[in-house]
Order: structure tokens, then C-alpha cells, then sequence
């Protein structure tokens, strides 16, 4: 049962973390991770899996961080449980780009995954596609509360600001 647990609090808990304290911020005030992960220039199973850009590696290892930390957590629980669940979240990071390759999800695996709310490959494709939607490395349910967080924040947001820049500058008469 410990073991399960360990698993089980290492995806909920680390996807949690990671999609509120790494990727929504990311989204709004930071660049490393749009500038890498969404590069409509490079191909995504690339960043997934292959690269050995410093700057891919860097996002992949910030975003990995909140499950590591909740891996570190739960270790007294169950260190096979916790090293499982890091592991399970690795392979999904590799399966959830798949997309690029050809991969559809098949039918019998879509019945499994969409009443636990994982994350399919399609669904991230549309992520890669559309950086305000999908949020979530892992499960879907964090996806709404995701989006609410960053409309609610995105007065604050990089986006916002240079926007609000662009149409200051634009006021402003040209000197003669």
C-alpha cells in the first residue's frame, strides 16, 4: 500500500507542482521555457528526447524539479514507489511526444486514460500548437485551474507588459 501511495502522491503531487510553480509561471513572466518548448522551429520530440541544448536541458530539468522534490517527500513512505513514479513520469514526458513521430493513441488506451484524466499525446500536440491550452504534464484536471490562474494573473504577465509598451510607444508623438 505504501508503495502505491508513493507512486501515486509522486504524479499527483509532482504534476501539481510543476504545472503551478514551473510551467504556469513560465507562461507568464519567464521566456526559457515558451523560447524551448514551443519553438515552432524545432521539432518537439527533439526537445523531449534528443536534445543536448543547454537551454532545453535546463527547462526539462526546471520542470522536473517539483518531482523530484515530492519524490524526496515521500521516499520514507516507499523509495521503490517514489523512484517508480519519477520513472513513469519520464516515460510519459517521451510518450506525450510522440505526436511528431506519427504515434495516434488507440482506441483500448484512450478508454484507459481518459477517466484518470492522463495526458495523452493528442492533447499535448495541441499544447505544442496553442501554449494557452492543455496545461497539465500529466493529468488533465489541472488544465482549468491552470487556465483561471493565468487569466487571473495575466495583468501581471510578460505578455501584458509588452503590449502595454508597444501601445505607449505608439502614443508618444514622433519629435520633429
Amino acid at each position: 500500500m505504501a508503495f502505491v501511495a508513493a507512486l501515486l502522491i509522486v504524479l499527483v503531487m509532482g504534476d501539481f507542482a510543476s504545472t503551478f510553480f514551473y510551467h504556469v509561471p513560465q507562461h507568464l513572466w519567464f521566456t526559457l521555457h515558451l523560447r524551448t518548448h514551443h519553438d515552432r522551429k524545432r521539432s518537439y520530440w527533439d526537445h523531449a528526447v534528443l536534445s543536448t541544448n543547454f537551454e532545453v536541458l535546463l527547462d526539462g530539468f526546471l520542470g522536473a524539479v517539483p518531482y523530484l522534490v515530492v519524490a524526496a517527500l515521500v521516499w520514507r513512505i516507499s523509495w521503490p514507489g517514489a523512484l517508480l513514479g519519477l520513472a513513469l513520469g519520464q516515460l510519459h514526458v517521451w510518450w506525450r511526444h510522440t505526436t511528431e513521430l506519427g504515434w495516434r493513441t488507440p482506441d483500448w488506451a484512450r478508454a484507459l486514460a481518459r477517466p484518470l484524466q492522463i495526458v495523452l499525446p493528442e492533447d499535448h500536440d495541441g499544447h505544442h500548437r496553442n501554449p494557452d491550452i492543455e496545461f497539465g504534464d500529466i493529468f488533465r484536471f489541472y488544465d482549468a485551474p491552470a487556465r483561471a490562474l493565468l487569466a487571473k494573473l495575466a495583468p501581471t504577465s510578460r505578455r501584458t507588459r509588452n503590449a502595454a509598451a508597444r501601445r505607449a510607444k505608439q502614443r508618444v508623438p514622433a519629435q520633429a
